[in-house]
Formats: structure tokens, sequence, C-alpha cells
């Protein structure tokens, strides 16, 4: 059986992915080229480098074995999207040039990668610091590739394929494609290599692949709730992913910084998520109804 893994460790994932379902790229509306693309990610590069410090100065707890020394999710994210730009393939394309990546950097770490990203020791050069994030790009950039693919697919495809986006050939598809998923996932947790966040394996990238279809497959039964439309505060957020996750991790840090999370009541535990949760939704409804965005690609 799949080992538990907590929820950060699938939320980083996720991101990449809804990322890239409705990315440029999966609706083939334009196309980058590199200049363009490190200009864009700046924000995200000085975010990266902000976060570095932040947590430096207020001697806020970093888990080395995440990232790195020096690495952050920031650093990942603009890099992904730097490296995307430099091939610029068509949708239809990036899935398989994905699945190479993905299936050649597995083979890597099972020659024995895996091993010394694992491993607790490092040296003194930049690699060896933040080995654990700069290897772990070769598979967030192939989940990405894999996602604009099927996000082409699903959402966008081609203007005359009527047929394929009625919902009830839509709900077909996506449900086939999670059950895919999910026993790929099982196949390769078991027989080739457990699920790792920190190298971001194939297995790592097919339980992410996996569980966010799974929501998109249970979403597509809504049709069938009588009434039923899209919830207000989903499209709040929706307006403000990136605004609504920066906030979200100041919140965590602000909570951490404060008082010891794991010697807390239960009771208190459950203020603190709803306190948490009441924050981030009226912020990202004051920020929709002022018509702020943030953006950076």
């Amino acid at each position: 059986m799949l080992k538990q893994r907590p929820m950060m460790d699938i939320g980083v994932g996720s991101f990449i992915v809804a990322n890239a379902l409705v990315s440029r790229q999966a609706r083939g509306i334009a196309k980058t080229n590199l200049r363009n693309a490190i200009s864009s990610t700046c924000p995200l590069i000085i975010l990266g480098f902000a976060r570095i410090f932040f947590t430096s100065s207020v001697d806020y707890q970093v888990h080395v074995g995440e990232y790195g020394v020096h690495w952050n999710f920031f650093f990942t994210l603009a890099a992904v999207a730097i490296m995307t730009s430099m091939i610029n393939l068509p949708p239809s394309y990036c899935g398989i040039l994905g699945w190479f990546i993905l299936v050649v950097y597995e083979v890597f770490l099972l020659l024995g990668l895996n091993e010394y990203l694992l491993s607790n020791e490092r040296g003194h050069d930049i690699i060896s610091q933040n080995k654990e994030g700069i290897f772990s790009i070769f598979g967030y950039w192939g989940m990405y590739l894999v996602c604009v693919q099927l996000g082409n697919y699903l959402f966008f495809g081609k203007p005359g394929d009527a047929v394929l986006r009625t919902n009830d050939w839509a709900r077909i598809r996506i449900w086939s494609i999670c059950l895919l998923f999910w026993l790929l996932t099982v196949f390769l947790d078991r027989h080739v290599e457990r699920v790792s966040r920190r190298m971001c394996n194939l297995a790592y990238v097919t339980i992410v692949l996996a569980m966010n279809l799974q929501v998109f497959a249970v979403l597509t039964l809504a049709d069938y709730v009588p009434g039923y439309k899209v919830a207000a505060l989903i499209e709040v957020f929706d307006r403000n992913l990136l605004g609504s996750f920066l906030l979200a991790n100041l919140l965590t840090g602000s909570v951490n910084l404060s008082m010891d999370t794991l010697s807390v009541s239960p009771f208190t535990a459950l203020a603190i998520l709803v306190g948490y949760a009441y924050i981030l939704s009226i912020a990202a409804a004051v920020a929709h109804s002022y018509g702020i965005r943030l953006k950076f690609w």
C-alpha cells in the first residue's frame, strides 16, 4: 500500500498541474521566447531570494531535505517556465517530450541518483547544497509538459472536435485517465520506486496527476446535482491563485513562529485552521472585488 504523504507534498505538485492544464501552451494561443520567459519569471526569482532572506533573518526552521539549503519552490517554478519557453512545441507534442524526460530521469534515479539525493551528505558546492531542488526540476518539468498536453486534450482541443467537448464524453475521458494514473501509480510505487516528492520521481508525478484528475472527475458529476452552480468562493480564489498561495505561506510562517504547533491542543489547532481559512477567504474576496490580480505570466 502507498504510505501516507503530507498534503504539502501533494500541494506543490498540484500547483504545477493547475498552471499547466490552463496555460497558454495548453490553449495553443501564444508562443514565448526565452527573453520574455526570463522577464516574466523575474518576480518569482525575487520571491525566491526574498524567502531565503526572511527565513534566515528570523531564524525560521527550514527542512533542507525538501529542496536543499538555498533552493525553494519559487525557483522551481521559474526554472520550469524558462525551460518550457526554450522548446516552444505544439501542445500535442509536449506530452511526448514530458514522458521522455520523466522516464530518462527515473532511469538515472534507479542507477544511483536516488541514493545521492536521499543521503544527508552535502558538499560545499552549490549543486550539492541544493541537490533535491535542482534535480527535481526535471520531474516537475516533465510533469508540466505532460499536463500541457492533457489540458489541451481534455479542455481545449481542436475547434472542430465538437463531439469530444460534450459533457458525457469529457466525463468518460477524465474518469478513464484518472483510473489509468492510479493503476500506474500503484505499479510504480510497488515495483519500481516508492513515491518521493523530494526527488519528484515518476511515481510522485503519477500520484499527483491521479489525485488532481480525481478531483476533476468528481466535479464532472456536478451536472447531476439539481441547481448546481460554481461557488463564488471558488471563483475568487481562481482569480488570484498566486496571491492566495503567498498569503497562505505568510500565515503559515506566522503561526509557526508564534507557537509550538506540535504541542497545541486539538481545539486550538481547529481554531487556528478556521481562522486561517477565514482570513484567506476574506483576502481573496476583497482582492476580487477591487479587481486585484497577482500574475506574472
